[in-house]
Formats: C-alpha cells, sequence, structure tokens
C-alpha cells in the first residue's frame, strides 16, 4: 500500500510548457506515473510530446480526469496556481515551487481551509511511492519498491541520502515525502504520520526535521501519544549559528527556540530512535526495523 499518491493517480502538471516543467515532467512519465495533462493559459491545445496541454486545471480535470497537480509555476503566480487547483476539484496539489513570499502562503492556507484538498509543499521535492507514481523532482531510481518504510523529511536533498542508505540496506519504501522547509507550508509531519500510522504496509517510519520552528517537536509528541509503529528520527543544523537562515526559509533558530538539540532531546522524550551521525543513519534503520 501506500499514502497519497498510487499507480491510479492522474496528473496534471501546472507550468508544463517552461524549462522545468518539461524536464521534471519527463522524468515522471519515464516513472511510469500517469500524466494526463498539462497546464499553460495561453498555450491551450497545444502538446508537450504527447501530454494535452489546457489553459486551465478545470479544463484539466473536466477533460482529462486529472486529480492529482504538480505546480513549477513561477513564485509571484504560484500561490494564484495553487488556488486554482483547489478551485478545480484536485484533490492532492504538490507545489515544487521555491521563494513563494510569506504572505502569499498565509493567502492560500486559509483559503484551503474550506477545500477538500491536500497541499503538499511549497519549497518541496515532491512525493513519491516507488514502483507506482513519482509526482516531483526526487531521483527515481534511487527508490526501492515494497515497503515497509515511510519517509518523510522536510529537506530535500536529505530524503534522497535518507532513502538512498535504506535501499543500500535492501529496505524498501512505501511512499517518501518531502513537506518541504518554509515557514508556511500545507502537509505537516503530523498528516503523514497520522497516514503511515494508518497504512497496513508500513510498518515504521523515517523522519528528517531541522532547526526552526517547532514541528519537530509536536511530531514527537503525536508519536509517544499515538503512534505503534517504530520512528527512526534525524535533525539537521546541529553546529548551525543563531539568527542567520540555514538553507531553508523556515530553517533559523530564534532566540532558544528551534535548536537542533532541543529537537533532539523531545524527539528522544518521544521515544523516537534519534541518529546523530547521518552516515550512519542505514545502520541504524537496519537495527531498528530488522
Amino acid at each position: 500500500m501506500s499514502i497519497f499518491v498510487d499507480k491510479n493517480t492522474r496528473l496534471v502538471v501546472q507550468g508544463i510548457t517552461g524549462k522545468e516543467g518539461q524536464f521534471h515532467t519527463r522524468h515522471c512519465i519515464d516513472y511510469g506515473t500517469q500524466v494526463v495533462a498539462g497546464v499553460t493559459p495561453g498555450k491551450g491545445g497545444q502538446k508537450m510530446d504527447d501530454v494535452p496541454v489546457f489553459n486551465t486545471v478545470s479544463d484539466a480535470v473536466e477533460k482529462a480526469g486529472a486529480n492529482c497537480s504538480l505546480i513549477f509555476v513561477p513564485p509571484p503566480f504560484a500561490a494564484d496556481a495553487i488556488m486554482e487547483a483547489a478551485d478545480a476539484g484536485v484533490d492532492l496539489i504538490i507545489a515544487i515551487t521555491e521563494g513563494i513570499p510569506v504572505m502569499d502562503m498565509l493567502k492560500v492556507k486559509n483559503y484551503l481551509k474550506s477545500k477538500p484538498c491536500r497541499l503538499i509543499g511549497p519549497n518541496c521535492p515532491g512525493i513519491i511511492t516507488p514502483g507506482q507514481c513519482k509526482v516531483g523532482i526526487m531521483p527515481g531510481p534511487i527508490h526501492k519498491p515494497g515497503g515497509p518504510i515511510g519517509v518523510v523529511s522536510r529537506s530535500g536533498t536529505l530524503t534522497y541520502e535518507v532513502v538512498h542508505q535504506l535501499t543500500q540496506k535492501n529496505i524498501g519504501q512505501t511512499t517518501c515525502i518531502g513537506i518541504g522547509g518554509d515557514p508556511v507550508n500545507g502537509t505537516n509531519f503530523i498528516d503523514c504520520l497520522q497516514a503511515f500510522e494508518a497504512d497496513g504496509k508500513t510498518e515504521g517510519i523515517v523522519m528528517v526535521g531541522e532547526i526552526g520552528g517547532d514541528a519537530e517537536e509536536k511530531a514527537a509528541q503525536f508519536i509517544s501519544a499515538h503512534m505503534s509503529k517504530p520512528v527512526v528520527g534525524f535533525i539537521a543544523g546541529l553546529t548551525a549559528p543563531p539568527g542567520r537562515r540555514m538553507g531553508h526559509a523556515g530553517a533559523i533558530i530564534s532566540g532558544n527556540s528551534g535548536t537542533a538539540q532541543g529537537k533532539i532531546d523531545a524527539m528522544k522524550a518521544g521515544g523516537i530512535h534519534v541518529c546523530e551521525n547521518l552516515g550512519a543513519l542505514g545502520d541504524l534503520c537496519e537495527e531498528v526495523f530488522k
């Protein structure tokens, strides 16, 4: 099984005719994802390879049966793209775009409260159910189908590192999700943990966090109270200086809040198996999950 995406996902790519949109759409198709449509306003009626292009997401939903959207729209227009997908009735929206203004995302967050859809991102690598569906920019070949481990991460590149180490240990993955590192995003750690807990094929979870905010602390409390499956955790940014943004817009220590050590302590208190040396994560997962 899997969470959020599988072989039945029907994908529309917003911004499909741009350089990034074309490049990553082709990789999604090569992986086996059903890319049924693209959207670029003013270019309806064209095709990107064999994928029909529409002017609006509602056309893509109505005429191609799209139920998931992948967004490669520039930052000034990305918030409108997310809301357009929600208005069109798309169930799952994955926003890859980096640099969307925080005020725009606050508007989106409030707007989506009344919509029956899920947003992953922005500023994320996307989501993949190995062997079934890839929606995003992650390298497909490093993933191993068949489970039994779910992966959720705030960092894109660390997601790839974790997945590679799991695959090297012959540990397959059910679904891998990059939730993004912006201060305001859609799906959070707890949303993913709940879904993995309910998924019959997922037997354990790897959770990768980073400095800034309190999402990891809240997740640790949730794991302690509600999770029956083992969780391995890693926090990036142990040596990060306070007050300086490290990579993601949300990765900044403010005063005594959001430090790596504080998050590590909270994770340990929540019963998470914490790895403090990224290079040894695969070994720890092999020990905990097998």
